[in-house]
């Protein structure tokens, strides 16, 4: 549809300059407005309805309409609508909620610094690692290795850590010091016939290869997801984080670990260092922390960490980071009655309840002719779009497959998002029911069939 002059539309593309978008793109289609939500529901400004099957950014995991949430910030922003951090200040929201999350993750890990969102988190985590190891008088060790189709944010350091090319094009990124691996996607990293077993083996010796190369007196810090979200939703093989975690322990290199999209649930544990038996010296949360009704992140230390911190800050006269809205009251409260109603609700045993159906229709879509691999966990999945599913060929990029299926999907009411290699991902609310599992993927289906007709005309 053309956009009218004087709409909402065509104001948006006047003055708005949308994030993670193709611009050039936008200029000729215009925004999809969003009106209002209900449960796992979205609703645009034309009144149509769509299941948002990727909860909005992986992240509204209380769905659209959570009046418990609305009254915390209401009664928060009535009460003190805003106090800082700085200079041994702070409101209870955030001590409570510091206490809250400490005593609910990792046990590794024992003290709580608050940011805006996960970017910044992962920002402060590089920070630290730094600081760290220069209060430790190691000024060499510094560089931090992620992994190639890794998330880890984007601002200018976060966005380094980060190991997807849109995130670096043209931006001069990554900055020095940060390093990426092949990620443990067995799919298409293994060879013929290595077992996943076999094939983390060869991953983490040909880490510790790098490590030895490097010089293992300059490197810092490993960080990981759990479970790889915007790089295909990619599940660790078997014994992977088991033998990468003897690695670093031998060469004295922190192990973070990125629970921006797995921490609350998603994984069928609270968090994804449960599910995989992690042991981190730091943690990184958003996004469900607070089920994104208000921006906030979290870095979690361990004990040994904070105690250098606080070692240095007793030499310089200042732990010297932070943000104006780190651990703003409002943000904070929200995220407090969010962590109530996962222990109301049992969320731990609400995914565990339907994760078993979910992944069953996930996995389905596997005898698909269009379908290399379904792959999930939790209420966590993907299917991957092939060309020839013998040889695991992926389609073409520049024919855009996984983001014309996710536009069909979008005509059938089914929100989604395309990721790297065609993977279409689903993260549905966690408070999705079974019935709605089965229309979710039925709207799918239907956009699927029709993908066969597109492909064949290609």
């Amino acid at each position: 549809m053309p956009i009218l002059a004087n709409s909402p539309h065509a104001r948006d593309v006047a003055f708005h300059l949308h994030p993670q978008t193709d611009l050039s793109e936008h200029e000729q289609i215009g925004p999809h407005i969003m009106d209002r939500g209900d449960g796992i529901y979205v609703y645009d400004d034309e009144g149509n309805q769509y299941i948002e099957g990727l909860s909005g950014l992986w992240c509204a995991s209380l769905g659209f309409s959570e009046k418990r949430l609305v009254e915390a910030a209401t009664q928060q922003l009535n009460k003190l609508p805003f106090y800082h951090g700085f200079a041994h200040k702070v409101s209870m929201p955030v001590i409570d909620l510091a206490e809250r999350l400490v005593n609910i993750s990792p046990k590794s890990v024992t003290k709580a610094f608050f940011t805006n969102s996960g970017s910044e988190a992962n920002d402060s985590q590089i920070k630290i690692v730094w600081y760290y190891n220069n209060v430790l008088e190691r000024p060499e060790k510094k560089k931090i290795i992620s992994r190639k189709g890794a998330y880890h944010g984007i601002t200018v350091a976060s966005g380094s850590l980060t190991g997807l090319s849109y995130a670096h094009k043209k931006f001069d990124l990554p900055i020095a010091n940060f390093l990426h691996v092949d990620p443990p996607h067995h799919y298409h990293y293994a060879a013929d016939g290595e077992s996943e077993e076999a094939f983390a083996a060869r991953q983490i010796n040909e880490l510790e290869k790098l490590i030895l190369e490097e010089g293992p007196e300059t490197v810092a810090a490993y960080i990981a997801e759990p479970v790889m979200g915007a790089g295909g939703v990619i599940l660790p093989p078997k014994t992977y984080f088991n033998k990468l975690q003897v690695v670093l322990k031998k060469y004295d290199i922190l192990f973070i670990v990125d629970e921006v999209i797995c921490g609350f649930g998603r994984t069928g544990n609270m968090f994804g260092s449960d599910t995989y038996n992690l042991t981190p010296d730091m943690v990184t949360c958003a996004k469900a922390l607070s089920a994104a009704y208000q921006p906030i992140g979290a870095v979690l230390v361990s004990d040994n960490i904070y105690q250098v911190l606080v070692s240095g800050s007793k030499s310089i006269g200042t732990f010297g980071t932070g943000f104006t809205y780190s651990g703003h009251p409002v943000p904070a409260a929200v995220a407090l009655e969010t962590l109530n109603i996962y222990e109301d609700c049992d969320i731990v045993q609400q995914v565990k309840n339907i994760s078993p159906h979910f992944l069953e229709r996930l996995n389905e879509f596997g005898a698909h002719p269009l379908v290399g691999e379904a792959r999930g966990v939790g209420l966590i999945g993907a299917v991957e779009l092939v060309k020839d599913k013998d040889t695991r060929l992926n389609f073409n990029p520049g024919l855009k497959v996984g983001p014309w299926v996710v536009r069909r999907a979008a005509e059938h009411g089914l929100i989604v998002r395309a990721l790297i290699n065609d993977t279409i991902a689903f993260c549905p609310p966690l408070i999705i029911n079974d019935e709605q599992i089965d229309d979710m993927f039925d709207r799918f289906a239907n956009a699927m069939d029709d993908a066969i007709s597109m492909v064949n005309g290609i």
